[in-house]
């Protein structure tokens, strides 16, 4: 577990992001509820990836300032990487 608030930050903020990519893909995958296509995706990766961002960043100022070298803190700081490649890459490979 995480020793410093920014660290708590950090993590929770990623929980966050997972739960709301797991709940979208369980609704559009499993479910058939929901399609991609549709608006509230936009709004869905609009609010969740700038949060995975945020925690990237929050979780290596607990690492860098404060230390805080618990594995999940390290965890959310590699999981915040992958999603920056994968906004990255993903940019240069979009066919609309």
């Amino acid at each position: 577990m995480p020793k410093t608030i920014l660290g708590k930050w950090s993590v929770g903020l990623h929980v966050i992001f997972l739960i709301a990519v797991i709940v979208s893909v369980f609704l559009v995958k499993v479910l058939d509820i929901l399609n991609f296509d549709d608006h509230w995706w936009d709004v869905t990766s609009a609010i969740a990836f700038p949060t995975s961002i945020i925690a990237f960043i929050i979780g290596v100022i607990a690492k860098r300032k404060y230390q805080d070298s618990s594995t999940s803190v390290l965890l959310s700081i590699l999981l915040g990487v992958a999603v920056i490649l994968f906004i990255i890459f993903h940019s240069l490979f979009i066919t609309d």
